[in-house]
């Protein structure tokens, strides 16, 4: 289990690495142009040359932009609104989870009834209406996306909160005068914010796949700014005479969305075998 494991965290960390690299030196290389077109050049397949004799790593497109030029930007695009959206839902998720479990009454019925609600609708299609309507800019997905995952947190934070609320040293800061707003920021919330970042390690790989979703429907990151979802749909329709214009910003797409997983599930069970350990060990 140990060996497998391992196995698992070494891969994770080599694939984000791979990103890691992609979307922090690439843009240093003196080749670097996400923008600029060459017609004359256009549809290269991997380490064919340029018109002007230089070697192009990933490719070309159809308008003659370097693919891998795009395809940093691309991450750095991804990762942006991912951060982004779970520092958002994170917040939303565990304000309105806490004091859903720390009040109970209505206040947990309110915000659980309105949590219902919105896993009743379908997340892709809420997210395809409201960016039809507000518009796909940057910003915007960054906030949609943050908006409309805060869910997951608020379970685990209103779960949290219903434990914790029971727990000697908050029962004795409430017979000392502690308000509500002190016991949730002093005691709650540090309890909580651990699992919250195991929740958002496992909600950013979410939001990246939606984001690359949205943008492969035309919804999503708008050109010239390159997105690897858009980059993926632009591809398709060369796929016969060069597939890679599609495969290395899906591969990308998969290296970075299963790195996060992977590291957090074998971190996340690392946890537990050295806590299942000091248990049998006392």
């Amino acid at each position: 289990m140990i060996h497998r494991m391992t196995f698992t965290t070494w891969l994770a960390i080599a694939m984000l690495t791979a990103v890691f690299l992609l979307i922090t030196i690439v843009p240093w290389l003196s080749g670097y142009a996400p923008y600029k077109q060459d017609l004359a050049s256009g549809l290269l397949l991997p380490f064919e040359r340029l018109e002007n004799g230089q070697l192009s790593v990933f490719g070309t497109d159809s308008l003659g932009r370097d693919i891998l030029s795009r395809m940093a930007l691309a991450g750095r695009v991804s990762l942006f609104i991912g951060l982004s959206a779970v520092a958002v839902s994170m917040v939303v998720g565990v304000v309105l989870g806490l004091l859903a479990g720390y009040f109970r009454g209505w206040t947990e019925t309110v915000i659980m009834g309105f949590a219902d609600l919105q896993l009743s609708i379908p997340r892709v299609l809420l997210l395809i209406a409201v960016t039809a309507m507000l518009g796909s800019t940057v910003v915007n997905l960054m906030i949609l996306l943050g908006l409309t995952s805060w869910v997951a947190y608020g379970r685990v934070a209103r779960a949290m909160s219903l434990s914790l609320r029971e727990r000697e040293f908050v029962l004795s800061a409430i017979t000392q005068g502690a308000t509500p707003a002190w016991n949730i920021r002093k005691h709650l919330l540090p309890n909580v914010l651990p699992q919250m970042v195991i929740v958002g390690s496992f909600e950013l790989g979410q939001i990246i796949v939606l984001e690359a979703a949205l943008s492969y429907l035309g919804l999503g990151i708008q050109p010239p700014l390159p997105s690897w979802g858009l980059m993926i749909s632009e591809g398709q329709s060369y796929l016969e005479i060069n597939p890679w214009l599609s495969v290395l910003p899906g591969l990308a797409l998969f290296m970075l969305v299963a790195g996060v997983q992977f590291l957090t599930q074998s971190l996340t069970a690392e946890g537990e075998d050295e806590r299942s350990l000091t248990v049998r060990t006392v």
